[in-house]
């Protein structure tokens, strides 16, 4: 592979989207393009292989609302990631903002439009539709539990979404190839870092994000 080439990921759960995008920017844009079914798959794909530039859908599997986001800001800095999606309301995309999001593409672009908005990303600009142009200049914090997220270590993420998954330490620890004491060491840093007690109060902060996003 040339190792000039872009390395672009489309991270959603709808094959068919993931297609048709690919198939559309495929001509337009010259680069190596990989896709991502899941949060955790997103993960894999970011550790293993240099990426220059992360598509986002807000709404796939084991991903709560704005969770994947804040972990890919805060443990993949020098990534780009362009949320598109189907929420085009000024509030969701002025939340995505202050995740530190690089754009912002409403998923009924056109393929010339699409083209245009990525590229502008490439070139290290933000990009946001005309509409909502001004929230550019929003300087939003994370909120709370946003910055408690972000402060999860990767494997402690994973930790994390299993337990939201409903997992047990033993399934936990057999799927990640460590002890339950590795696990039970994980929980006490995760519920330390959330300011939370137990693994339900952990969950519920964890989908307090996705409630907020449906919220708006």
């Amino acid at each position: 592979m040339d190792d000039t080439q872009l390395t672009i990921v489309i991270a959603d759960d709808h094959p068919l989207f993931r297609g048709a995008l690919r198939q559309a920017l495929m001509g337009r844009i010259e680069a190596r393009w990989l896709e991502a079914d899941c949060a955790t798959r997103l993960d894999t794909l970011l550790r293993q292989t240099s990426v220059d530039l992360v598509l986002l859908d807000l709404e796939m599997p084991d991903s709560h609302g704005y969770s994947t986001l804040i972990h890919l800001r805060s443990h993949h800095p020098a990534v780009p990631v362009v949320v598109i999606s189907a929420h085009e309301d000024p509030n969701t995309i002025s939340k995505a903002l202050s995740y530190d999001c690089q754009g912002f593409i409403p998923k009924s672009f056109s393929p010339d439009q699409l083209t245009e908005a990525i590229q502008q990303v490439l070139d290290g600009d933000t990009y946001l539709p005309d509409n909502v142009a001004m929230l550019a200049d929003c300087d939003a914090p994370m909120d709370d539990i946003g910055n408690r997220l972000a402060d999860l270590t990767p494997q402690q993420y994973r930790v994390l979404q299993m337990f939201a998954e409903g997992m047990l330490n033993k399934q936990i620890a057999y799927d990640l190839g460590v002890s339950e004491a590795t696990i039970k060491a994980h929980a006490t840093a995760i519920f330390r870092k959330l300011g939370v007690r137990n693994r339900t109060q952990a969950v519920i902060a964890l989908q307090g994000l996705e409630m907020a996003k449906k919220a708006l």
